[in-house]
């Protein structure tokens, strides 16, 4: 009896921002690798997360939103998303299934035929958060989304409650190549420990803070000490003194409690006791200047 090929290939998960993307590499994963929340463009970096199941292994690209970007920073987030394009097998396109029901859906047809004309591969279309979407609008939308690319599959899905995540699962694996197995099957991504501890801290202070702060703000990890407990000094880089004023809070209380939420996650990712010292630094426009982005790895 022959046995059914292994496959093995690269996704990358693109679209818009707050889409999901995050939170449904996370659900894939069945663990917390890529930082989540409400506010757009949380994700900056590509993130890889490594799929591995019966005969198949899909390594997943999350990738930044695809916006209209003004800034440098932005540019940057959008061009890392783009190239992710060149290095796909196939291609998933996430979306929330409620903006086909916006005032502007055309606009948006036209900015999503922008990136879908870009994929020279087959991609799946998975329509988000239908859960909040009522059940008589589905077909609709599914129709809107048809006309705007030729998917080879379209799946409505809710990444938050894992609805319909097996079945997209099922889509994607079925356009891997025949392929090896390239990873060990308990390594869920190719970030390092001193990346996700950045990522949580600077999710601490997006869930936290408001307006332009969270945008304004990045994490570099000074030093990485392994022990009981393990002890990590980071640096919080922010562009105005009115900024870091914010972090710091009343009495230091603000900077108080993301060190003590991120110290929470931190223990639970490393398994064991962390302490944590935050320091903020005042960098003057980081967000425009390219060698800056360049040496936090964003550009």
């Amino acid at each position: 009896m022959n046995s059914a090929p292994h496959r093995s290939g690269v996704v990358a998960i693109i679209g818009p921002p707050n889409a999901g993307k995050s939170t449904l590499l996370n659900q894939l994963l069945r663990q917390k690798i890529a930082i989540v929340t409400p506010k757009p463009q949380t994700t900056r970096n590509r993130i890889m997360g490594i799929v591995t199941g019966s005969g198949y292994q899909i390594i997943l690209l999350d990738t930044p939103g695809l916006h209209a970007a003004r800034e440098e920073m932005n540019r940057q987030m959008v061009r890392v998303a783009l190239e992710s394009l060149a290095e796909a097998d196939a291609v998933l396109f996430l979306a929330d299934s409620t903006e086909a029901l916006a005032p502007k859906k055309e606009q948006r047809a036209d900015e999503f035929r922008g990136y879908l004309e870009r994929i020279a591969c087959p991609a799946v279309l998975a329509l988000n958060k239908t859960d909040q979407l009522p059940p008589e609008r589905l077909l609709p939308v599914i129709d809107w989304y048809r006309g705007l690319h030729d998917f080879a599959a379209i799946v409505p899905i809710s990444a938050l409650h894992g609805t319909q995540v097996d079945a997209l699962l099922s889509e994607l694996v079925a356009l891997l190549p025949e392929g090896p197995q390239y990873y060990p099957d308990d390594i869920p991504t190719d970030a390092s420990e001193r990346f996700i501890a950045a990522e949580i801290i600077r999710e601490k202070i997006f869930l936290r803070t408001r307006d332009e702060i969270p945008y304004s703000t990045a994490v570099v990890i000074d030093t990485f000490e392994e022990g009981d407990p393990v002890v990590i000094r980071a640096t919080i880089l922010v562009e105005r003194d009115s900024q870091k004023g914010i972090l710091v809070g009343q009495k230091g209380a603000m900077l108080a409690a993301i060190r003590k939420s991120a110290t929470v996650d931190i223990e639970r990712l490393l398994d064991c006791r962390v302490r944590l010292h935050l320091w903020i630094k005042v960098s003057k426009n980081w967000t425009g200047n390219v060698n800056m982005l360049r040496d936090l790895g964003l550009a």
